[in-house]
């Protein structure tokens, strides 16, 4: 199969090209960093460099396809985040349907079954909505769970106070995933031409006292505590760290959606026949690793 990837060499592009490579696909990877290119090519792929929002561009290197890996690159640059989430929905949703590609797979996120509540996770929705509207395509939307290395966020707190805190911790249950989990998924789906409508995905659930718990022993700090905080003081401390009010704002709003538990409603209604193979200890090894040399 002729199949486009997006994301360039992220935490889920890559070992999704290199798993797609491996099973004889042909696979064209999509960069905005023309200094990937000769990762790109070097993993056996093709690279694309261009813009996710040059319309022509993706319906050039789209037309032909078999199929399509669409995701949304984060950029806190720009102001407006669900209004960019849209804008490349809208191209993605354009230039597939002028390309006449027919399967699609596009990295989502849970709680994009809500349209409001859940912070940036609402730009998910929109582009969800955009796509089932392209007739004649069959598309698959994959809904990770809470990214574990969303936990490199809280190193230097632990550093400098000893403690986790968010708005969200203590005893809340969260499910966690791991990219290369997501990409063996990925790398199931897009092969076939037909799949389920929504899968999601995750590798372990566990509460934020177990996850602290067992990050403190991998980092030698066993008494290690996870505190949950108001919204306000969370939306200070974000923007006190550089976060723009806006974006901090929706990442608020999202970590209460997960402290209130609605973020995670659908999954349980439709949970993943089986669970990723990296669990939270696997991470705590990397994390370990990483506090270690981080300063």
């Amino acid at each position: 199969m002729k199949i486009i990837v997006t994301g360039s060499l992220g935490n889920i592009s890559k070992p999704l090209t290199k798993q797609l490579i491996e099973k004889g696909h042909d696979v064209t990877v999509i960069s905005s960093n023309g200094e990937k290119q000769k990762e790109i090519t070097s993993l056996g792929a093709t690279a694309a460099i261009g813009q996710l929002e040059d319309v022509n561009f993706l319906v050039n290197t789209f037309t032909g396809a078999d199929a399509v890996y669409c995701m949304t690159p984060s950029n806190f640059a720009e102001n407006d985040l669900i209004s960019y989430y849209r804008k490349i929905g809208k191209n993605y949703a354009q230039a597939i349907g002028e390309a006449g590609v027919k399967r699609v797979v596009f990295l989502s996120s849970f709680g994009a079954h809500l349209n409001k509540g859940t912070g940036i996770i609402v730009g998910s929705h929109y582009v969800e909505q955009m796509l089932n509207e392209l007739p004649g395509v069959a598309v698959t939307h994959m809904r990770p769970t809470s990214f574990y290395y969303n936990l490199y966020a809280f190193t230097g707190m632990i550093k400098q106070a000893g403690f986790m805190a968010a708005n969200y911790g203590g005893t809340d249950k969260v499910l966690w995933v791991s990219p290369a989990d997501i990409a063996e998924a990925v790398a199931e789906e897009i092969i076939r031409p037909h799949g389920p409508k929504i899968r999601y995905i995750a590798s372990d659930e566990r509460s934020c006292n177990e996850v602290a718990a067992v990050l403190g022993k991998a980092i030698g700090q066993p008494h290690l505590q996870w505190n949950i905080i108001p919204d306000e003081q969370m939306q200070t401390g974000l923007e006190t760290n550089g976060v723009p009010p806006q974006v901090a704002t929706l990442l608020v709003e999202l970590y209460a959606a997960l402290h209130s538990g609605i973020l995670a409603e659908d999954y349980y209604q439709n949970p993943p026949a089986v669970m990723g193979k990296v669990k939270l200890e696997d991470f705590a090894a990397e994390f370990a690793a990483a506090f270690s040399t981080n300063n």
